[in-house]
């Protein structure tokens, strides 16, 4: 009887997975394998690891619903990996690739190994509709502006056949009957030991079940009009797929092949805009493979020399930030809906992320380390994609000139201030034209909505004018 292992990574789902299907295809029996290995740089933050333990427990119960079950090992991923072919006589090894400048570097390595160890390795593509390298512009050179990117995206995309979850995975005589499920996965010790996850349980459902029902209940819902709705954080008019697609409890085909069908039962321009989102992630992946460094440097070299503020001189500011507590309140509402629920609507990201950058002079990394850390949807291509575009360093960056106003950015898309008065009770009280700029409130206004700016909420950590002028100081200095 012929063995196949199969790696998972962040491939956690059974249906249109083509590692596993290649595993069924050419071997009697497969283990499917998870080892926690995290890579040294970009070690996944704590919601991330948060939404792996869940989603890893949701995937040992689909598998052993199929007559298989996931072997769960910490350490080396190429000395487990040896462990466990000398332990099944395993002849073959199938993963899906990933993308990440030091996944690529380690799956190189650990390829070589175990090929010249004897084993039959092969590595496929589960995460992407187009790989990296699959398209580049008429020089051969590869893409740094979306829009042409997505052209020839659109122009060369054929989707193909996916599979179906298997009914059955036969499992390996030599590896005996122990499963060990819940409890090896307790031991990799992913949950937090203080209980501060709590609203990530009233928002999020990983695994397979939880992805499809939110795609489901997306097409059927907000879809058709997401273009639109997905600029108001006071509604539920996003996806919120991108923690699932960053798991590879779906995957992008997937999406895209259920936006074809609600767009053959008439949903149109919404369902348009969704794909070109599932193009952007494909534009993210695209960059950071092609450009490794701009995880930690700029894609543009001038901000290499840009004049950021200090450590020292930014510290509290930055503490404030991420606390939610800097006296803005569409700033404040976005941290700390980031904090209690590990995820944060897209157009607020933009608005905290220039606020970062440009209102309080703070480096961009700082802002993309607290959001790996906070997010359950942290992903390194397109965590790195948002920030160098929210700094102004990246490709298809907003020009540094382009300062987001907080106020008039809640005034258009919170009109009605209900996100910030979800996120930000002790305002709640206020006007809809009081509530968005506190600070020019009249006295008697903040009294009689029993608000005292510096006791009940903070004071602005900073003037929003004076800001942008020392930002706009700070870029002519790279400008030529």
């Amino acid at each position: 009887m012929s063995t196949a292992l199969l790696l998972f990574r962040r491939d956690l789902r059974l249906a249109d997975n083509p590692a596993l299907q290649a595993a069924l295809d050419s071997a009697d029996a497969v283990l499917p394998v998870y080892i926690h290995d995290p890579e040294v740089d970009w070690k996944p933050g704590a919601a991330s690891n948060w939404w792996l333990h869940h989603s890893l427990l949701a995937l040992d119960a689909t598998l052993r619903e199929r007559g298989s079950a996931l072997i769960v090992r910490a350490g080396n991923t190429h000395s487990e990996l040896r462990a466990l072919i000398d332990a099944t006589s395993a002849d073959a090894v199938h993963w899906n690739r990933c993308y990440e400048p030091a996944a690529i570097a380690r799956d190189k390595t650990l390829k070589a190994a175990l090929r010249e160890a004897g084993a039959r390795v092969e590595s496929h593509n589960s995460a992407l509709m187009m790989e990296p390298w699959m398209l580049a512009t008429g020089n051969g050179d590869p893409y740094r502006v979306f829009s042409p990117f997505a052209r020839r995206f659109n122009a060369h995309w054929q989707p193909s056949r996916m599979t179906e979850t298997p009914t059955t995975i036969p499992w390996p005589s030599e590896a005996g009957h122990q499963r060990q499920g819940e409890s090896a996965i307790a031991a990799l010790e992913l949950l937090p030991r203080i209980g501060w996850d709590a609203g990530f349980y009233e928002c999020w459902r990983p695994g397979v079940d939880g992805a499809h029902a939110r795609l489901d209940s997306f097409m059927a819902g907000t879809a058709g009009d997401y273009k639109r709705l997905r600029e108001l954080p006071g509604i539920d008019g996003t996806s919120a797929l991108s923690p699932h697609l960053h798991f590879g409890e779906l995957s992008p085909r997937q999406c895209w092949a259920a936006a074809e069908t609600a767009k053959a039962q008439g949903a149109s321009e919404g369902i348009d805009h969704f794909q070109r989102e599932l193009i952007w992630r494909e534009f993210a992946y695209h960059l950071i493979y092609h450009f490794p460094h701009t995880t930690d440097t700029p894609l543009n070299p001038r901000f290499a020399d840009f004049p950021w503020r200090v450590p020292a001189d930014y510290a509290e500011d930055l503490k404030a930030w991420q606390a939610g507590n800097t006296g803005v309140p569409i700033v404040d509402a976005g941290m700390r809906q980031l904090w209690h629920t590990g995820w944060m609507h897209n157009r607020v990201r933009m608005i905290v992320g220039s606020f970062l950058t440009k209102n309080l002079l703070i480096p961009w990394q700082e802002g993309a380390r607290w959001f790996w850390d906070t997010l359950v949807d942290a992903d390194l291509a397109s965590n790195t994609l948002g920030w160098q575009w929210a700094a102004g360093s990246g490709a298809d960056a907003a020009p540094y000139f382009r300062i987001f106003n907080p106020v008039l950015q809640a005034q258009k898309f919170d009109t009605e201030g209900t996100y910030v008065r979800r996120w930000v009770p002790e305002l709640s009280r206020l006007s809809d034209t009081a509530l968005h700029a506190p600070w020019e409130a009249k006295p008697e206004v903040l009294a009689q909505a029993g608000v005292q700016i510096g006791r009940d909420y903070p004071e602005a950590i900073v003037d929003l004018k004076a800001s942008r002028a020392r930002a706009l100081e700070a870029y002519e200095r790279i400008k030529a």
